[in-house]
């Protein structure tokens, strides 16, 4: 299967920007599964300064400055990118969830090191007893990993409920428990801790859904949006993706853009800027099959 993504980032600001540096993770992943075949990046006001480059997590991550004044930000990412579905086999290694952390312990190379980061807590995500009390029913003593973490996804998909209007990239993960709503970024988030507090790694992907329009109806441009969705690490299968927010493990139709702790790492765009004063966000993404 084959896409094209579309992704507009517009930032409207009252009073004029002097200067402004930005990182942004736009770029599309290449991984098992996916290949990006070209992506580009476009940025008005034109930068005085770009530079791409991979980051600590295997991202294409951008950074660039602007120096002239400006009172709109534009960026445009395209990106063309190939998803072939990985068939994993009917015996795939799945062994006992309370099992995972003494095999990652047998042999600590460097592709384990690197799994077992993916354990510790992050900025957005604490491991807690909270969080461990909700996990703790779909993984009793003994039960594959596999059995245990799409039952915990299935959980999380019947007990929340998707509002985009209840959270925001701010919102405290207690929050979103207490009030059982949020979005995808928040029932990734809160599973990664579930899975943490379990002592087993999870890592946040974000990236892009396709979605079909109602039948008869065309599909409408910029109607799309980012997503997000979460993996936990099987020894000698690798990370498997979950998307809690529809209750699939994600196949052809997810198109990852970058994976990190939380979502603090993998932000569209963040920066810092000099003037502005209030400023207005419009976002439009675009998810469109070519084969």
């Amino acid at each position: 299967m084959k896409y094209r993504v579309t992704h507009v980032t517009s930032y409207e600001y009252s009073e004029p920007v002097s200067l402004c540096h930005n990182l942004a993770h736009l770029k599309l992943r290449t991984q098992a599964g996916q290949t990006d075949l070209v992506s580009h990046l476009k940025i008005d006001p034109t930068p005085a300064v770009t530079r791409e480059f991979r980051d600590f997590f295997g991202n294409q991550a951008n950074y660039f400055v602007i120096q002239q004044a400006h009172r709109q930000l534009k960026i445009t990412a395209t990106s063309d990118v190939s998803i072939n579905k990985i068939q994993l086999p009917d015996n795939i290694f799945n062994p006992p969830w309370n099992e995972i952390n003494a095999i990652l312990n047998q042999n600590m190379n460097d592709e384990l090191l690197d799994v077992k980061m993916f354990i510790l807590d992050s900025p957005n995500i604490n491991a807690n007893n909270v969080l461990l009390n909700y996990a703790s029913p779909s993984f009793p003593p003994g039960r594959p990993i596999i059995e245990g973490v799409t039952e915990l996804m299935g959980r999380i998909h019947t007990d929340f409920i998707y509002d985009p209007n209840s959270t925001d990239v701010a919102t405290p993960l207690e929050e979103v428990l207490t009030h059982r709503r949020g979005v995808c970024q928040d029932f990734a988030h809160l599973a990664i801790g579930c899975l943490r507090s379990l002592g087993l790694p999870a890592r946040y992907v974000s990236g892009y859904m396709e979605t079909l329009p109602p039948p008869g109806k065309p599909k409408l441009r910029g109607a799309d949006a980012s997503h997000a969705w979460f993996s936990t690490y099987i020894p000698n299968v690798g990370w498997l993706d979950f998307d809690p927010t529809n209750n699939i493990k994600p196949a052809e139709q997810h198109i990852t853009t970058a994976i990190g702790r939380d979502f603090g790492d993998v932000t569209p765009v963040k920066g810092v800027l000099y003037g502005g004063g209030e400023h207005k966000l419009f976002v439009a993404v675009d998810v469109e099959r070519l084969i």
